[in-house]
């Protein structure tokens, strides 16, 4: 007869199990990643703040009556927060900040247009920032996905093709006794060729699309070479690069932000490119080494020459706000120019991948049928 339990084994047992349970729980109660505000969420923040602020509305006020009736829960959430924040006597980009849910740049800015006691023009100036790198965001999507959605779905007609249809016409020929030849027998070879690399190749293209997505480096490493190949590429890229940088230093040195610091900031707006420690380099050399800015950008770094020139003119006529504008714009034309002609140039290469796939699904479906009617007509006399 056995003995039951000691109180001290049922404790310990009692303890082992809420201390599993509590380990496998434990990972379902994480906190999720916070995740930052779309652009148009923030677009549409930031011109109803600078609007009420420019109704001599104070920050608080303005953060409450916007979050009044505000359908995004999560929004509201922050937002109150931001002015529980402040009214407790925390700054406004210290209180944005504390969020999770602003980049650096935002909150950069923020404290620029705070500092400079021009917190209504910050707001307005983000929103105006915030849009146009919307609206490139989606001309370059729009130049690249769809033309890329309906590649695959080509691409997927051709391997039906190939691997349902074709092997069909191959059967019925074997069947009454013809023997491929010419065109025919190519299509049947390249259907052959098809059915065995059609996993490897799909399984290959869906890994690598998900390591692109995941893998930071890896993109930077593929839009490095690509831009390295293409030039058109390149230009655009390093247009809206380049217009970023100068509409961020142009809004922090206009609200009264010294130059060092403007550069610095705006680092962040190019964050994950090469323009990020040359930047911060340049302000360093420029606050600590006494070199003129356009004699810095020069050299430490590899914006354009075009920019260095026109600072160096703003230095020496004391019209540096001016040139900024005027540099800012200037890329602007220039990225759209760029954009659309990349969107032209993307459309004529979709039209060709797709003209080729769909003669090749053509070609090796339908031509082996054609040419299977006066095979099988010989076979039968």
């Amino acid at each position: 007869m056995t003995s039951p339990a000691t109180p001290t084994a049922t404790s310990t047992a009692a303890f082992q199990f809420h201390g599993a349970k509590k380990s496998l729980v434990a990972p379902l109660s994480q906190p999720r990643k916070i995740r930052p505000f779309s652009k148009m969420v923030l677009v549409d923040l930031f011109r109803g703040l600078s609007s009420m602020l420019r109704a001599q509305i104070n920050t608080a006020d303005a953060l409450k009556y916007y979050s009044n009736g505000l359908p995004n829960k999560m929004l509201v959430e922050s937002l109150l927060r931001i002015r529980e924040d402040i009214s407790n006597g925390l700054n406004v980009h210290e209180a944005f900040r504390r969020t999770g849910r602003f980049s650096d740049t935002v909150v950069g800015l923020i404290q620029a247009g705070s500092d400079a006691g021009q917190l209504h023009q910050a707001f307005g100036s983000l929103a105006l920032r915030l849009k146009s790198e919307l609206y490139f965001s989606k001309q370059l999507k729009r130049a690249t996905i769809t033309p890329c959605v309906i590649i695959c779905v080509l691409l997927g007609a051709f391997i039906t093709s190939q691997v349902k249809i074709v092997p069909q016409v191959e059967q019925m020929m074997g069947g009454v006794g013809a023997k491929a030849d010419g065109m025919t027998a190519i299509s049947f070879k390249v259907s052959h060729f098809t059915q065995a690399v059609w996993p490897v190749v799909v399984i290959s293209l869906i890994a690598a699309a998900i390591t692109i997505a995941r893998s930071a480096h890896v993109r930077s490493l593929i839009l490095g070479l690509a831009m390295a190949r293409w030039r058109l590429l390149r230009l655009l890229i390093m247009s809206l690069r380049q217009l970023t940088f100068l509409s961020t230093i142009k809004l922090l040195h206009s609200n009264g932000i010294n130059l060092a610091k403007s550069i610095r900031v705006s680092a962040n707006s190019v964050r994950n490119t090469p323009f990020y420690d040359e930047l911060r380099n340049a302000a360093d050399k420029y606050e600590h080494s006494g070199v003129p800015l356009s004699t810095a950008f020069a050299k430490y770094t590899s914006v354009d020459s075009q920019i260095t020139h026109m600072l160096s003119i703003g230095e020496k006529s004391a019209s540096l706000d001016s040139q900024l504008t005027m540099l800012t714009e200037m890329y602007e034309e220039d990225a759209d120019n760029h954009m659309v002609t990349f969107a032209a140039v993307v459309s004529f290469l979709v039209l060709i991948i797709a003209v080729s796939l769909i003669a090749a699904v053509f070609i090796g479906t339908f031509l082996p049928i054609f040419l299977m009617g006066p095979k099988m007509m010989q076979s039968g006399i």
